[in-house]
């Protein structure tokens, strides 16, 4: 046994039956263990942020108030590049494993509050907005995004940097490289908050980020809440659905710390899961206003239209309904969104698998040869990988199903399982992908029952995070230089590539516990496993029970009684 359960008796009315507490074992099913990993990597975020512009943490410019994010004033300390390098791998796997141990203690039996889960990422979320952004120059390449439509230019026809290479500006001037060289390729949505941030935030970049945060923390706290609306009915899923979205470290981190604008689509998608049993319609506006942020959740969208796929009429609502904020979006108010879009998929990612395979290609061939080459093995491996998830992920009903519903005819349920599978095989295939990706897979995962998928995409998302430290083009010194590009270009895609195997595996083996083929003990592989036994007649136990050989104790056989006479 790994965990035990003690009644304590409650205070007041002793009628009352005593509450039964979860009184773990085993420190890898601890919940205060998990639950202090999770809390300490939020602090470790902090703290760092806290310390100012370092090789982390970005630099914003002069503050004009006192909006957060806060940080040290400037020049008070100078934070060593390798200090706030190691405090951030620290918290990312302190925050992992922190996780790992929670979701253990969920399936060995702990029963938290589900409002106190939701409530702890909250706070999470809110404390990790309250510094600046680390690692990740996004948010600055959006604050110029819509400084160059505060000052009357399009972002999908222009970059920052042709404006400020011939002329200052306040905004413009703080953007980062790689990508202020490149024209916008969001969607028309995500530029309209663009657009609002510098309205609210002026031309001072720290206010801007600041309202970038909170379009990021928003949504993001939005569309755990929403996972947590589709679980209900179900209190063990709900716990499970707060601890996979709103309180997940990895996630506060990938999502959060960065404010990138991927939660700004996943809450628009929510919305339409929630809508997809009672208005297919309703369903496809929420579709077609996520894909109006980010097209990358249309995803979501096939799945939707799989869940219709036996009733026409249903399907043809929920097109109708995506058609609508999609064709308003990309045909009338931003006809070159759509185009500079589609680009974002021909890229390559240093820390995905596709890196390695691209750099030896290109030994033998141009660099467009060995991108497309590259490009067919990630669309043939999409198609084969959701062939396998397909087939291997288990069939569990959503919340909310009458027991005597089919569960496979269920819109809902099939919605969850379709954009799971199709949304974890197109990011562990993709050549250009990066950890806050992954916000479109640990939302269905978060609301489905406990898988194998919830530690492959842990295992996925880790190392990916800690490729990304420092993760700006800045300069730094050659040893923590040396180091984060091994982390980047050899350690991430190795896992990725180990992440490819346990998908496999899984699906050759689905009745393997583990993630990876171990040698099994001799007297394991040797031994026929033990057949059960039926429940001796006056026993204790339920009748019917079944009590496994090892379990059943047989009296010695007397000899003088077998004598023949």
């Amino acid at each position: 046994m790994s965990s035990t359960a003690k009644r304590r008796r409650r205070s007041g009315n002793p009628a009352k039956p005593a509450a039964v507490v979860y009184r773990p074992t085993r420190w890898h099913r601890n919940h205060r263990y998990g639950l202090t990993g999770i809390v300490g990597a939020t602090v470790l975020t902090v703290v760092t942020g806290f310390l100012g512009p370092s090789a982390v943490t970005l630099t914003l410019g002069k503050r004009h108030s006192l909006l957060p994010p806060w940080y040290l004033p400037g020049g008070l300390v100078h934070p060593d590049e390798w200090l706030v390098s190691v405090m951030i791998w620290l918290a990312i796997v302190v925050g992992a494993v922190g996780l790992f141990v929670a979701m253990r203690a969920l399936a060995d039996g702990w029963k938290p509050r589900v409002r106190r889960i939701f409530g702890l990422g909250v706070v999470l979320s809110l404390a990790t907005i309250a510094v600046p952004p680390m690692t990740s120059a996004d948010v600055l390449m959006y604050a110029g995004y819509g400084r160059l439509q505060a000052i009357g230019r399009n972002p999908y026809e222009i970059t920052p940097a042709e404006i400020f290479r011939g002329q200052y500006d306040p905004v413009l001037s703080l953007t980062e490289r790689p990508w202020y060289d490149t024209p916008s390729v969001y969607g028309p949505i995500t530029t309209w908050t663009q657009r609002l941030a510098n309205t609210l935030g002026g031309e001072n970049m720290h206010d801007i980020v600041f309202w970038l945060q909170v379009f990021a923390v928003v949504p993001f706290l939005l569309a755990g809440a929403g996972v947590v609306a589709l679980a209900r009915g179900d209190l063990a899923r709900q716990r499970r659905a707060a601890l996979l979205s709103v309180a997940n470290p990895v996630l506060i981190w990938a999502v959060v710390a960065g404010a990138h604008n991927e939660a700004l689509s996943v809450m628009f998608a929510v919305g339409g899961l929630l809508l997809i049993r009672r208005s297919p319609f309703g369903a496809g506006v929420g579709i077609g206003l996520a894909g109006c942020v980010k097209l990358s959740i249309g995803i979501w969208g096939l799945a939707m239209l799989w869940a219709y796929r036996k009733e026409p009429k249903k399907a043809l609502l929920l097109c109708l309904g995506t058609a609508i904020p999609m064709g308003l979006s990309y045909v009338v108010w931003q006809p070159t969104a759509f185009f500079q879009v589609l680009r974002n998929g021909g890229y390559v990612s240093v820390g995905s698998w596709a890196n390695p395979v691209f750099r030896f290609l290109d030994l033998f061939t141009t660099g467009f040869n060995a991108k497309v080459v590259t490009g067919v093995i990630s669309y043939a491996g999409l198609f084969v990988i959701a062939w396998m998830l397909s087939r291997t992920v288990p069939w569990t009903a959503a919340p909310g199903l009458p027991r005597d519903a089919d569960l496979r005819s269920d819109p809902l349920t099939i919605a969850l399982r379709t954009s799971l599978v199709l949304s974890v095989a197109w990011l562990i295939t993709s050549m250009y992908t990066l950890s806050w990706y992954d916000l479109i897979a640990w939302m269905p995962l978060a609301v489905l029952a406990a898988n194998k998928l919830d530690r492959i995409m842990l295992l996925r998302i880790t190392p990916l995070s800690l490729a990304y430290v420092p993760g700006r083009a800045i300069d730094v010194g050659p040893s923590l230089d040396w180091t984060a590009n091994r982390m980047r270009d050899t350690v991430s895609p190795i896992v990725q590539f180990a992440v490819l195997f346990a998908v496999i595996w899984w699906w050759r083996h689905p009745e393997r516990s583990e993630l990876f083929p171990r040698r099994r003990s001799a007297a394991t592989s040797a031994a026929p496993p033990a057949k059960p036994l039926p429940v001796p007649a006056g026993s204790r136990r339920s009748a019917g029970a079944i009590v496994p050989r090892s379990r059943v104790k047989i009296a010695p056989r007397d000899p003088a009684r077998s004598r023949r006479p």
